[in-house]
């Protein structure tokens, strides 16, 4: 049996590349020697050069704002971001080494475009089947140090799904894609090197990588919907914070109980007085429990209605408007507890002690519903519970120092809520 080997080797006497360029022929009047199946791996800074990607910027942090999509991290001036490519990296890919004073290098605009060009070249020039893969250097979470990956590919398998086969011992593979291009890049990387003016490798003995209509490198970005290391911590926090919204209707899929105690974990992480603990949370994942609480809130409700004055129609209308806690899958009721409180000598400071616990009980809410979005829950926390302790107290058999602090109605979002309209924040801050 042979055994499984490959070469790599870094190409010699390429010229230094300018706009214009065509990069298939410049390999070929170098005379490497290629055959059928072997994989070229060009840094993406000479496909840049070729492609006239050099842009005047006396700002190098303006080039970076023009390329960023979005920003993930950020920490001093290190900024993290996703650019125009949907490649999450430093600094956008811009480049000011090896370029001209005054002007940065930007990214090919389309990398599996200019792999496939590439590609068609050196069939047509020297008539091979190659595959070509486009190579940037990035960070890793996790991991220090950088290394090349496959930013675009053409006529390259970038990903080997081993799902559903089995590993030598026969056990099934369930989550196994192996990142091919990725690594076929790192390899080159070994021979190019970061300053040894190298820009192409081959790498010769992995035909089996090469093959027509593989599609590209854009099949190695995580979709945002799988992505669970989508920002940095500061920015998840902002994410979350910011995208937290009131969810009125759910669909009939079930609530992770776990989740939502991740949530409570969170929730009475917030600030409290006295070195207290005020938060206490009932959570319904009954739904006996559910519905004995809500009858005996709407039948308190209707008696507060009637004394109002209010019409028998004008009830039914504002019961039904209040359904969303009876239609949400499963309920957490927040309360206060008062336990290790002070008294003071007269009522001003006792007003102020307990607002305090109240401050704080809202912090632990606040808390709870920005976890629950990172849960990907929805929720919609309703107040109507304050206006009926005696009546929550009753139906859930709480003690009698538990006050509740509204409702939570927790659930899968039946629908994308609505974009909020943005807000100044100016407007809210005095400074003085």
């Amino acid at each position: 049996m042979t055994t499984p080997s490959y070469r790599v080797w870094a190409l010699r006497g390429l010229p230094e590349v300018g706009p214009g360029d065509d990069i298939a022929k410049l390999i070929a009047a170098g005379g490497p020697g290629l055959v059928d199946g072997d994989v070229l791996l060009v840094t993406s800074k000479i496909v840049s050069k070729a492609e006239g990607r050099i842009v005047e910027a006396a700002d190098r942090e303006a080039a970076i704002d023009a390329e960023t999509v979005r920003v993930v991290a950020r920490r001093g001036a290190l900024r993290i971001v996703e650019n125009r490519q949907g490649l999450v990296m430093a600094a956008a890919g811009v480049d000011a080494s090896n370029t001209p004073a005054g002007t940065v290098l930007l990214l090919p605009e389309d990398p599996d475009a200019s792999a496939s060009r590439i590609r068609d070249g050196l069939r047509d020039t020297l008539g091979v089947e190659v595959g070509v893969v486009i190579t940037d250097t990035l960070g890793r979470p996790w991991r220090a140090g950088l290394t090349d990956v496959a930013i675009g590919a053409a006529g390259v398998r970038v990903l080997d799904d081993l799902r559903g086969g089995a590993d030598a011992h026969g056990h099934r593979l369930d989550a196994t894609v192996v990142a091919t291009a990725d690594e076929l890049a790192a390899a080159g990387d070994l021979v190019k090197g970061k300053a040894s003016g190298l820009p192409v490798a081959v790498v010769r003995g992995l035909g089996h990588v090469v093959a027509d209509g593989t599609g590209g490198a854009r099949a190695l970005v995580r979709p945002a919907a799988d992505d669970m290391f989508r920002l940095g911590t500061s920015e998840a926090v902002r994410e979350a914070v910011t995208r937290r919204r009131t969810v009125r209707a759910f669909t009939d899929e079930r609530v992770d109980p776990e989740a939502v105690r991740r949530a409570v974990a969170a929730a009475v992480t917030a600030p409290a007085p006295h070195h207290t603990t005020p938060w206490r949370f009932v959570l319904l994942e009954s739904e006996s429990s559910r519905l004995r609480l809500l009858d005996a809130m709407r039948d308190a409700w209707i008696a507060d209605l009637r004394r109002d004055g209010r019409s028998e129609e004008s009830i039914a209308k504002r019961v039904r408007r209040g359904d969303v806690l009876r239609n949400a899958p499963y309920l957490a009721v927040p309360c206060m507890v008062m336990d290790g409180s002070h008294h003071y000598g007269d009522e001003r400071r006792n007003t102020a002690e307990r607002e305090m616990f109240v401050v704080a009980a809202g912090a632990g809410v606040q808390n709870f519903l920005v976890a629950l979005a990172g849960e990907r829950l929805g929720s919609a926390w309703v107040s109507s519970t304050m206006f009926c302790r005696d009546v929550v107290r009753e139906a859930l058999d709480l003690p009698s120092g538990w006050d509740p602090m509204g409702a939570v109605a927790i659930g899968h979002a039946a629908q994308a809520p609505r974009e909020r309209p943005g807000r100044d924040a100016g407007a809210f801050i005095e400074v003085r």
